[in-house]
């Protein structure tokens, strides 16, 4: 099944053409991509070479298990605190640390997967594989991928400003197998509230002061192995932990039948579709899906009854 993608930040023909001028004349890019973001980190994360060259790859600890619970993580990187670079009142820092704690593991056929925020030192492979996915989605030239990345990057500085009222996930997936490594496997954003909400949300618009997940995708190496129903899920979960909302909004464009499918099969319902007009826009059109979610209790019963999706 592909992956989900929903491109929530603008890409009008006058914003590209705004950034495309900063692009060439204030960024300077060298021509392999895991070099054009230079990273703030070291250790433990290094760039793939067995595969796709933004997976990012991480050392598991030999004295963990990854049979454990949800709250797993598989190394002490999982425990670095959350920064946002901006003061924060004692209760967003009550919220912040609330998102930094959070973990979803789940063991699939092929392999475990564990779900978490992002951390800072993250952020560039992150951009990556969002840029290729986005890329790919909207049938640009492989040559426009540095410029997607550029614009990736400027949307999720703006967004992490924005936390702990948003936050972007990343699911880490492990091959069945001793020597497997850890790798960067996909990515979901979440949005609590009206306070974390997008400005340039997608058509049709959502209701601002409701939890919206938008953003998700899976490697394409990593695709059909259950990846992307978890992230869905692992986002649910934590929306269930942040908000007092428990209306979610998400988008789907109409030709992407697959995701779809798995938004339909965990619960969502079309409540609106963009008009043909939107094509004049040089934009696909999409539905705006939305769900009630269970309370926290019955949660769990409701993802062992339906997680046999394969996406």
């Amino acid at each position: 099944m592909a992956a989900a993608i929903s491109l929530s930040f603008s890409l009008d023909p006058q914003t590209q053409h705004n950034y495309h001028h900063r692009f060439h004349h204030n960024t300077s890019f060298n021509s392999h991509k895991a070099s054009i973001f230079t990273p703030k980190y070291t250790f433990p994360f290094v760039i793939s070479s067995k595969s796709h060259t933004s997976n990012l790859i991480i050392p598991l600890s030999t004295s963990q298990s990854s049979s454990s619970s949800s709250s797993t993580s598989p190394s002490s990187v999982f425990q670095t605190p959350l920064q946002t670079g901006r003061f924060l009142t004692n209760q967003e820092l009550e919220k912040l640390e609330s998102l930094g704690k959070y973990r979803y593991f789940q063991e699939l056929e092929s392999g475990s997967l564990w779900v978490r925020v992002m951390r800072e030192e993250e952020m560039d492979v992150t951009v990556w594989l969002l840029a290729e996915s986005f890329s790919d989605s909207m049938l640009m030239p492989k040559g426009y991928v540095k410029f997607m990345a550029y614009l990736v990057k400027q949307y999720m500085i703006e967004r992490r400003a924005l936390m702990p009222y948003t936050a972007t996930l990343l699911g880490f997936y492990r091959e069945n197998g001793e020597d497997a490594d850890l790798q960067l496997a996909g990515t979901v954003e979440v949005c609590f509230d009206k306070r974390g909400a997008n400005a340039n949300s997608p058509t049709p618009t959502p209701p601002k002061n409701s939890p919206y997940i938008c953003n998700m995708t899976v490697d394409k190496l990593l695709r059909r192995r259950g990846i992307g129903w978890h992230l869905l899920k692992a986002s649910e979960e934590l929306i269930s932990q942040m908000s007092s909302s428990r209306e979610v909004y998400l988008h789907c464009r109409m030709i992407d039948t697959a995701p779809l499918n798995m938004y339909r099969k965990a619960g969502y319902t079309i409540v609106e579709t963009d008009n043909i007009f939107i094509l004049l826009a040089l934009q696909r059109r999409k539905h705006l899906m939305w769900k009630v979610l269970p309370d926290s209790e019955s949660l769990s019963e409701v993802d062992e009854c339906t997680s046999s999706v394969d996406t």
